[in-house]
Parts: structure tokens; sequence; C-alpha cells
């Protein structure tokens, strides 16, 4: 067995995440809950850059 098959799927948690039931959390948790959220956008945003520039680069050197 593979250690990776172990370990749920990128797809697996932010659906466990969506389902999470919020009510027993306290403001402060919420808050700490959307900043951490809020990074992990901005990480996926600079990695979406980070794509579209490589790939347009990528095209660029090969003229497609």
């Amino acid at each position: 067995m593979d250690l990776d098959d172990a370990l749920p799927r990128p797809a697996d948690l932010l659906a466990q995440l969506v389902r999470q039931d919020l009510d027993p959390l306290s403001v402060a948790e919420l808050e700490a809950r959307i900043a951490a959220l809020e990074g992990e956008i901005a990480r996926c945003r600079k990695k979406c850059e980070h794509a579209v520039s490589h790939r347009a680069s990528a095209d660029q050197l090969f003229k497609r």
C-alpha cells in the first residue's frame, strides 16, 4: 500500500471543510477560520497567476 493512498485527497478535505458545522465555533474561532481561509485564497490566487505566467512564457518560447 502506498503511503499517499492512506491520506485523504484534497477534494475530500475541501468537502469536509464545507460541511463542517459552524454552530459550535466561537466568534474568535470563526474569525481565525476566516483569516486562515483568506490566506489560503491568496495562496491559490498567487499559484494561479504563476501558472498563467509560466504558460504564457512557454507559449512564447514555443510560438504556440
